[in-house]
């Protein structure tokens, strides 16, 4: 469904809500649409929350988006979302620079976010760093090139072992052709992603947070996901061995149950 979030511009974001329970709100990454979550482990969470899961602006059915904007415009997108479902707070998962978002969600209103999950993310800033892969992909997708950009998503976001499982790579394409993301959109999410910093900020971190991620991401290093966790309040830190970025896609069933177990401690 297309809730519009932003009445004053007509600005509408493209949705799903489905699943019984408390609320929670799962916050996408750089080129990837909410197809991306994957059945198995949007199947176990819905068994446990309401879930919603959206296409930030530029992607699929949302909203076109012909101007740069910042990772904080996406969070005041999210706040919005959050008013536009009467969600006074939920239960947040941000993988990637779905977890930047999510960064700032909790510093913009803290008062709207129960728990939260960074997943395969960083705070950005001073010292911060970008795994290869993440340079990879924005040059395999700015050469316009739609099978050596399919291919090259693939192979840095997974683990290794992972990519040599037969069916895999047709498996992440057809889910990654299901809806549009369009190029141009990917490169301002890019230079959003690189603007990004909240480490001076995340002393004033209120929301519950656990971080997670996988110890073969090619995308943002785990380290930047242990210097996070060590940054905000009383965060915990777990790290996957044998796992790429995509922790959700690699095990749908374990990473379903690490959100769950968090937000109902």
């Amino acid at each position: 469904m297309h809730i519009t979030v932003r009445p004053e511009t007509g600005m509408w974001l493209d949705v799903d809500v489905a699943g019984s329970g408390e609320p929670m709100l799962l916050v996408q990454g750089m080129s990837a649409h909410r197809g991306m979550w994957g059945k198995r482990f949007l199947g176990s969470l819905r068994g446990e929350f309401d879930v919603a899961t959206y296409d930030h602006r530029g992607i699929a059915g949302s909203a076109p988006a012909h101007e740069p904007f910042t990772v904080a415009d996406l969070a005041s997108d999210a706040i919005a979302l959050l008013d536009a479902l009467g969600w006074k707070s939920a239960h947040v998962v941000g993988t990637s620079m779905g977890g930047m978002v999510a960064q700032e969600l909790c510093l913009l209103a803290p008062e709207r976010v129960r728990s939260v999950v960074l997943g395969c993310t960083t705070a950005g800033g001073p010292g911060g760093v970008h795994g290869p892969g993440a340079f990879r992909l924005v040059e395999a997708i700015a050469s316009r090139n739609a099978e050596r950009a399919m291919q090259t998503a693939f192979e840095v976001n997974v683990s290794a072992d992972f990519a040599r499982r037969p069916g895999g790579l047709q498996r992440f394409v057809a889910a990654s052709s299901a809806r549009r993301v369009p190029a141009a959109v990917v490169e301002l999410q890019a230079a959003a992603c690189l603007a990004h910093d909240t480490s001076a900020r995340l002393g004033e971190f209120e929301p519950r947070a656990a971080v997670l991620h996988g110890s073969e991401d090619q995308m943002i290093p785990p380290s930047e996901g242990a210097r996070l966790a060590e940054r905000i309040p009383g965060a915990s830190y777990e790290e996957w061995a044998g796992v790429g970025h995509l922790f959700w896609w690699e095990r749908p069933g374990e990473a379903a149950a690490f959100v769950t177990a968090h937000a109902k401690a």
